[in-house]
């Protein structure tokens, strides 16, 4: 199932994702299939571009006993915190590899659920932090886009040695 995965630098983790008009079956089921790649990982996030997908799809799920994924169409960040969380990231589309990332603690997300209906709910911390690197992949930009150059440029240097 994580075959799916498309290794980065592939272009289509670069594109800008597509809005989604409608929820659909189709939706659904490519909903369904990101939360068992996700689970399957495990990781606290996917985002469709992440499996080849150019759609504005993401799941999150952060939780402890896990079976809580949040599944959103179309997320955008309508407010964040000046208070920040850092965190060690990490893609499947680049395995082996983390950095940590700091990102705005709360972030108030404006998408369409499950249902198609307009949300808009806060995120704390790790949910926080998740919900933010898949709109980030949504809008074709990586995690380690988030360092300074020059920890960006290290952190490539290292990757490029070992891959």
């Amino acid at each position: 199932m994580t075959s799916r995965v498309v290794p980065w630098p592939d272009k289509r983790l670069r594109t800008k994702a597509k809005p989604v008009v409608q929820i659909t079956d189709d939706t659904h089921a490519l909903w369904a299939e990101m939360i068992q790649i996700m689970e399957a990982m495990p990781g606290y996030g996917l985002a469709a571009p992440q499996i080849g997908v150019l759609q504005r799809l993401a799941v999150v799920d952060c939780s402890n006993e896990r079976g809580q994924a949040i599944r959103f169409a179309n997320p955008e960040i309508i407010a964040s915190s000046d208070e920040t969380f850092t965190w060690d990231e990490a893609s499947p589309n680049l395995p082996g590899h983390s950095a940590k990332i700091t990102r705005p603690a709360r972030v108030t997300v404006a998408f369409m659920d499950h249902n198609g209906t307009p949300q808009e709910q806060e995120f704390t911390d790790l949910w926080a932090t998740s919900v933010q690197h898949q709109i980030d992949h949504l809008n074709g930009m990586m995690y380690f886009e988030r360092l300074s150059r020059t920890k960006r440029d290290m952190f490539l240097k290292k990757i490029r040695k070992t891959t």
